[in-house]
């Protein structure tokens, strides 16, 4: 998602994904600002998010939060001996191997209560940057949503009261392999440490956001925050943000702030993630940057979603599209979990599955490679409870 947000082209154009991480032959959000003139920076507690997959190509200035492995370390003679390892399909198993022994430090060590708050640290460099910057790009990634859930105390009294998260189910490939049970008690417990997480999360965002009002750069900052996924608990039978693209993981929340943009709510419109690369260029003056703007693509513009061709039967205004790869770290540990418990897990299942999507607002079409595709009319059944794949012609138009 990273890769699309800062190219906007789809994984299949760019080709980061987990099955091979490293951005490459694509010109980034941040380089193009960087070349005319901006200060850039890139603060985030997101492993992916690191020289290493060249995510962080055209940032002045970045730091990784993450405590396991920081930014650092997956950079220059270190960072193209695991590429080696990697991408050698005799060495891969040794590759796969050092992951999970990295997982194992990873849990041991994110298992202390607060143990996975990173964002005060990321809202603090960031404050510190505007403040030195005169034209500047930000990009931050908060973590905090992403397990294990070990919210602030005064969050947790809020969601979750009385919750020892230490006591839940913090590793969701446990569920997912079938070797963890959860209750409807328990998962109760858990969204509840969940909510508290975002909760933070927006506490810290107020504090950058008044800090921008009380220095008077508010007003004059483009401001969009996004989730690049959502999280399920539970429904469909699966923990976290793995192994499918049902509803709960595609449809995100998004928040634009501009002059341009009137304030209110919009549940209608379709956007993709990806076309946050064009809006923060329309809004940074792409005439000026020496890159090509699809105005089609911003939400700044009056021809947003007007594309000029449908593709096949389906109306491109309306249809948003997802793609996801084997995500390749995940099921690893997914694995693990499995072999630990004495379970096999299939092949020919969602864990193994690429994925595709075409979504409209009223209807979803889902192709497996592993499974059978599924169809979902979303205006009659949100929840994706009943596949209609090959019964509904809406489905097939989206096929």
């Amino acid at each position: 998602v990273h890769a699309s947000l800062f190219t906007g082209k789809y994984p299949s154009e760019h080709g980061a994904t987990q099955e091979n991480p490293y951005l490459e032959g694509a010109r980034t959000l941040a380089e193009s600002l960087a070349a005319a003139g901006y200060d850039t920076a890139c603060y985030s507690s997101n492993a992916w998010i690191t020289p290493y997959t060249n995510l962080t190509a055209g940032f002045d200035d970045q730091d990784n939060f993450f405590k396991i492995m920081p930014g650092e370390f997956l950079s220059g003679p270190l960072a193209r001996a695991w590429r080696t390892l990697n991408d050698n399909d005799r060495l891969r198993g040794v590759a796969d191997r050092l992951v999970q022994v990295g997982n194992k430090f990873h849990e041991y060590f994110a298992a202390g209560e607060g143990g996975d708050t990173k964002t005060p640290a990321v809202v603090d460099r960031t404050i510190e940057f505007v403040d030195d910057a005169d034209d500047f790009f930000a990009f931050i990634n908060l973590m905090d949503a992403h397990m294990p859930y070990h919210p602030p105390d005064e969050y947790a009294e809020e969601f979750a009261p009385g919750v020892d998260s230490s006591a839940v189910c913090q590793n969701s490939k446990e569920y997912n392999a079938g070797a963890r049970d959860i209750d409807d008690g328990e998962w109760d417990d858990i969204r509840g440490l969940y909510d508290a997480e975002i909760r933070h999360m927006d506490a810290e965002l107020e504090r950058l956001f008044t800090h921008l009002q009380d220095t008077g750069q508010w007003e004059d900052t483009t401001v969009i925050v996004c989730a690049d996924h959502g999280e399920l608990h539970g429904k469909h039978g699966l923990y976290g943000h793995e192994f499918c693209i049902y509803e709960p993981l595609v449809n995100v929340p998004l928040m634009v702030k501009h002059p341009a943009v009137e304030p209110g709510r919009d549940e209608g419109t379709t956007v993709e993630l990806l076309d946050l690369y064009h809006t923060v260029l329309d809004a940074m003056g792409a005439e000026g940057l020496d890159v090509a703007l699809d105005s089609t693509r911003s939400l700044l513009s009056a021809d947003y979603r007007d594309f000029a061709e449908p593709i096949g039967d389906v109306d491109r205004q309306e249809t948003a599209f997802v793609e996801y790869h084997q995500p390749v770290v995940e099921l690893r540990q997914l694995e693990s979990k499995a072999s630990g418990a004495g379970i096999e897990l299939p092949t020919d299942s969602r864990f193994y599955s690429r994925m595709g999507a075409a979504r409209r607002p009223d209807a979803k079409f889902i192709h497996n490679t592993r499974i059978g595709d599924e169809g979902y009319l979303l205006d009659e059944d949100p929840g994706e409870q009943t596949n209609v794949a090959g019964e509904s012609e809406e489905i097939a138009a989206l096929s």
